[in-house]
């Protein structure tokens, strides 16, 4: 059952609990007879409390491909009820397996998620996530129930159905990507069914977004729309690891009770101080069937301070500022997607779809980012927009980025799954055809 209390613990009880559950973890890992755990912990001494965390080894992604399907399972399989899986690059997914008790907690964070971005007892949710393995679809539909609400299990795809569909089905909220609800109140509009959508909020996550993006699916749906992020990792749970609230947008509060986050540096993996940028690295609490310990996620945020004016007592992470895998390198320069997403989603004649490709036929590569003309825009004034584009980017990511501006829908939608914004160019194709 869905409990707002938990959410607003004491600092010291949540301290405390936190390391019952701590030393809990470790003493069921250890008389597990799963080799990967004995191989884990073989060395660690005792653990007692929250002090004793950084004795334990950090676990890192590539650990889950080597002992695929199942040899990170901590409990016998007939105690399994749920297999979920991500895509690898290697070719193979990560599995993840879950007990009654996991998935009953998979509900719960996920209603507290919703529940924080404005949803409650009666709403109608359109889930937009895709459903099956990936776990948005499931993950999102169960904490709607969880809360109270009613789900609707639309997943991807054919978004000129989804929008009649919102309008239909009397829709309040909406849990999608943000590039997916992008694409909703597009067609919704080119559809001329816009207004009959009742939509209050939206809770979008699966993909990094800057705060200038959020800014444009507010604005695309308009009538106080207000748009959550969210957070999580099919290797941890899946969605529901963290969420923003509402009253104070621009950090997720992470529920501490089940998931304990630590940020390290990257490349040294020692923790940094309070504010400071560097990876997350996830211990999972209460997770039975597949407990990960240390997890490096590769994901860049930081801690933020102080007290949320909405009362939950959990630490909050700012938004993600991009992961160690997706950065560019580009003639010795580090650049992550999402600054150059927030340069141009701040241009008020800049549309909601981009794309960056980085064209390596050359010598040396070359950054080209295109995008469109806002729908208020006129198209003519392409060669103003992207020269001050250029000069925008070139000030904030000290790079030379060429901008191409096309017309609004000249770029290709996503309409299933993450939105993919970074192309590589190797020939004469080019991968971002203009529509």
């Amino acid at each position: 059952m869905y409990r707002a209390d938990i959410e607003r613990l004491d600092p010291d009880a949540l301290r405390g609990l936190q390391s019952e559950r701590l030393r809990d973890l470790v003493a069921r890992l250890r008389s597990s007879d799963t080799s990967y755990w004995q191989e884990k912990l073989d060395g660690v001494g005792s653990v007692e409390s929250l002090e004793d965390l950084p004795t334990l080894p950090f676990t890192h992604k590539q650990e889950f491909r080597d002992a695929f399907p199942y040899g990170m399972v901590a409990i016998p399989m007939d105690r399994v009820v749920r297999i979920h899986a991500s895509s690898g690059t290697s070719g193979k997914p990560t599995i993840v397996a879950y007990t009654a008790n996991d998935v009953a907690v998979f509900a719960q964070v996920n209603a507290r998620s919703l529940s924080a971005a404005g949803g409650g007892r009666g709403d109608i949710v359109h889930v937009a996530y895709g459903y099956g393995l990936f776990t948005g679809g499931l993950g999102l539909h169960y904490g709607v129930e969880e809360l109270g609400g009613v789900a609707v299990p639309a997943s991807g795809g054919n978004p000129g159905f989804q929008v009649q569909l919102l309008a239909d089905a009397g829709a309040t909220g909406l849990a999608s990507t943000p590039s997916f609800a992008l694409l909703l109140a597009e067609r919704a509009t080119e559809l001329g069914v816009k207004d009959a959508i009742g939509l209050r909020w939206g809770i979008h996550g699966a993909e990094a977004w800057s705060e200038e993006l959020r800014t444009k699916v507010e604005d695309a749906w308009g009538g106080g729309y207000s748009a959550c992020d969210i957070y999580g990792l099919s290797e941890v749970i899946g969605p529901g690891v963290a969420a923003e609230c509402r009253e104070n947008k621009g950090g997720m509060h992470v529920f501490e009770d089940h998931f304990y986050p630590e940020i390290v540096d990257v490349v040294t993996g020692e923790p940094v101080a309070d504010g400071e940028a560097g990876e997350l690295v996830i211990t999972t609490l209460t997770k039975e069937a597949q407990p990960v310990i240390r997890y490096r996620t590769r994901d860049i945020t930081r801690f933020l301070p102080g007290p949320c004016p909405c009362g939950r007592t959990g630490r909050r992470i700012g938004r993600l500022e991009g992961r160690a895998d997706d950065m560019l390198i580009i003639r010795g320069i580090n650049v992550y997607p999402r600054t150059i997403e927030a340069v141009l989603m701040d241009d008020p004649d800049v549309g909601s779809n981009y794309a960056i490709v980085i064209d390596r036929r050359g010598p040396l590569p070359e950054v080209v980012a295109r995008v469109e003309v806002a729908e208020h825009g006129d198209p003519s004034d392409a060669s103003p927009i992207a020269d001050r584009l250029q000069r925008r980017l070139a000030e904030t990511v000290r790079l030379r980025i060429t901008v191409e501006v096309g017309r609004p829908g000249s770029i290709p939608r996503a309409e299933l799954g993450k939105a993919r914004r970074v192309f590589e160019r190797t020939s004469e194709v080019d991968p971002v055809p203009w529509a």
